[in-house]
């Protein structure tokens, strides 16, 4: 028999995490497009740019500059992260408009006159 509290399996082990940014590159995204497979979300981030259309007829290219390939669970960890932050943002800052022209950072460019 043994001791209740004897038991290594209760016990938390601490890890340390080293962080290799060597590789890493940053983008500047303001859209993302989704899609989805039973076992995998896709995001494909890039940006909105304007551009004359047929007839110079406003259109927008949505010109992909990365895709992240994650599977549920990673997906759902991200959605609460992200959660989390916006929601710090926004006791700091107030409320992010969505849906509307502009924002915090100004919003997306626009076609010049």
């Amino acid at each position: 028999m043994s001791d209740g509290n004897a038991n290594p399996g209760n016990q938390q082990q601490q890890v340390q995490l080293s962080i290799d940014e060597s590789k890493m590159t940053t983008s500047y995204a303001n859209t993302i497009r989704t899609s989805t497979t039973p076992d995998e979300v896709v995001m494909d981030f890039g940006i909105n740019l304007p551009m004359p259309g047929p007839n110079n007829q406003p259109a927008i290219l949505f010109s992909v500059g990365s895709r992240v390939v994650m599977n549920w669970g990673g997906a759902k960890r991200l959605a609460m992260s992200l959660a989390q932050v916006v929601r710090q943002y926004e006791e700091r800052n107030g409320e992010i408009q969505v849906g509307q022209r502009g924002g915090p950072a100004g919003g997306a460019p626009k076609l010049a006159n």
